[in-house]
């Protein structure tokens, strides 16, 4: 978002005090210390928890935050309750509070608590303070954090940066290199929200606590027991979600910034599908499907997401209004899929999104009055990502003729976004562990029958860079950007990590997208015009 000085100002000044209080894990110095150990650490440091009392060393977050409302997230060291303070200020006076969740083992020590009738675009500081269930007088040290809700006025403009890929390909947090540096750059640039658009974590990547690198340098990992192996127990899907917030960066960028979160296959398994039965050693439990419902209540017990909820199951997709300049669909592309394979059937009715997805998102698309609408996809639509020999993982099949398999679903939607005259449809995806931007053209096209838009990848946040796939011209791609490595899981010690950034300019209603690595520099920059069905090329 385009920001006047003040703004930036205070909230920095407030993170500079909320990260002191969030700074928790310290992170050790030498690979394969514990979780555990890591910790203890901070849990009996004076500056974060009294002894005795209910300590927060994992730090907080807030997601899912709209024009007035948001859930606040944290993770207790023993038994306690939630109970939440916002203010305008960070002093907290005249604050309001909000009693929140018994936090217990059922739910991992955590919880979430919703946050409602919150004034449209302002800054939002709220403390969670954990009490003893059994006596509300002893508490820990509350723990800080900020956020600002959705401006209902247009003219505020609107900024979010969007990543995926955490920890992928044995690519832990390495302390050597200061850990998820790329959290602490995306901080620095002060978006709205993060849409994280997917493989949060590695579930079938285990973390080791060092790799040699093909230069003979040693990569060293933070470990933990859970991340020894693959996934299968809740126990260690947890521990799975739970390894990343021992990273500092992450914790500083959570109490700075909501998110907007997707799952995508690493979240349970490597191209999974549901009903698959998996062929691999490593794996005691068989039934991926088993394991997608363990990894699913993980999921919803680390992220906060309004749509999942503990007593009524929920869903994943869903759309998040912000102001009237933007609309986020968040997509599920994963659950409701068929099964991989070569692709090519004339007739596919389920897709990649399952028909009541499918139906969900026309009607939401036909509803918006948002400027744009950005459709969070969590894998790319005309780029081939293959799954082994002879089945595919994504939507494209490398059939440039007429649409074919999960294609169809696709077609479908876009055919309804030309006739429903539906403008400023943006993709955003990740996946594929590099950088790039594709047009889209029905004069270029197979499959004539859409309007041009444009689909901007943008990753990994800390795994293996992998090389550029190729296109499938079904939907008539052209890829004026791409930046990706020759060869396959480049560590993040020898490549950038990406992230992108979205500013949607109030006066003008231009949306500017900038492709960024780990540093901060700009890549690729594209700027579109509002109130357009479809978007020229480059």
């Amino acid at each position: 978002m385009a920001q006047g000085p003040g703004r930036a100002v205070n909230r920095r000044s407030l993170l500079h005090g909320a990260a002191a209080g969030t700074a928790a894990l310290a992170l050790p110095g030498v690979a394969g210390v514990t979780e555990a150990r890591a910790a203890s650490r901070v849990a009996g440091a004076p500056a974060l928890a009294r002894a005795g009392r209910p300590g927060a060393p994992w730090g907080v977050q807030a997601g899912d935050v709209t024009a007035s409302s948001g859930l606040v997230w944290v993770r207790s060291d023993r038994p306690a309750r939630m109970i939440v303070q916002t203010a305008a200020t960070e002093s907290f006076r005249n604050a309001r509070t909000w009693h929140g969740p018994l936090l217990g083992p059922g739910t991992d020590f955590t919880g979430t608590t919703a946050l409602h009738g919150l004034p449209s675009g302002e800054q939002i500081h709220y403390r969670v303070v954990l009490a003893d269930p059994h006596d509300h007088r002893r508490t820990g040290e509350p723990v800080t954090g900020t956020f600002r809700t959705a401006s209902d006025r247009r003219r505020d403009g609107v900024r979010f940066t969007w990543s995926g890929d955490l920890a992928g390909q044995g690519w832990g947090i390495n302390p050597d290199l200061g850990g998820y540096r790329i959290y602490e750059e995306m901080r620095r640039r002060d978006p709205d929200f993060f849409l994280c658009s997917g493989d949060n974590i590695y579930a079938d990547n285990p973390i080791e606590a060092s790799v040699r690198l093909p230069d003979g340098r040693i990569w060293r990992n933070v470990t933990t027991e859970e991340k020894s192996k693959v996934a299968e127990t809740l126990a260690e899907y947890r521990g799975a979600f739970r390894y990343n917030l021992l990273d500092a960066n992450l914790r500083r960028f959570n109490a700075q910034v909501p998110t907007v979160i997707q799952w995508d296959d690493h979240e349970v398994r490597n191209n999974w599908y549901p009903g698959q039965i998996l062929d691999d050693a490593r794996y005691t439990e068989k039934n991926v499907d088993v394991l997608a419902a363990r990894s699913l209540r993980a999921f919803r017990e680390y992220f906060p997401i309004r749509t999942l909820r503990s007593d009524r199951g929920g869903r994943v997709y869903r759309v998040l209004r912000h102001g009237p300049l933007l609309d986020v669909f968040v997509l599920d592309m994963r659950t409701y899929r068929n099964a991989n394979s070569p692709n090519r059937q004339p007739d596919d009715r389920q897709g990649v999104l399952g028909a009541e997805q499918l139906a969900w998102l026309k009607r939401s698309l036909a509803r918006s009055r948002a400027v744009w609408k950005v459709i969070a996809a969590d894998l790319p639509l005309g780029l081939v990502v293959a799954d082994g020999k002879t089945d595919f993982e994504a939507v494209a099949q490398g059939d440039p003729g007429a649409p074919l398999g999960r294609e169809l679903q696709i077609a479908e939607l876009l055919r309804f976004i030309k006739h429903r005259r539906v403008t400023g449809t943006v993709w955003l995806t990740t996946d594929v562990h590099y950088t790039s931007a594709q047009h889209y053209d029905p004069s270029r096209a197979a499959f004539k029958d859409f309007a041009p838009f444009w689909e901007f990848v943008s990753g990994p946040l800390n795994a293996g860079g992998f090389p550029a796939v190729p296109l499938d011209g079904t939907f008539g791609p052209a890829q004026p950007f791409v930046k990706a490595p020759q060869r396959a899981n480049v560590s993040p010690a020898e490549n950038p990590q990406f992230f992108g950034e979205v500013d949607i300019d109030g006066d003008s209603g231009e949306l500017t997208v900038r492709l960024r690595q780990d540093d901060g520099q700009v890549l690729f920059r594209k700027v579109l015009q509002p109130g357009r069905v479809g978007q020229p090329g480059s």
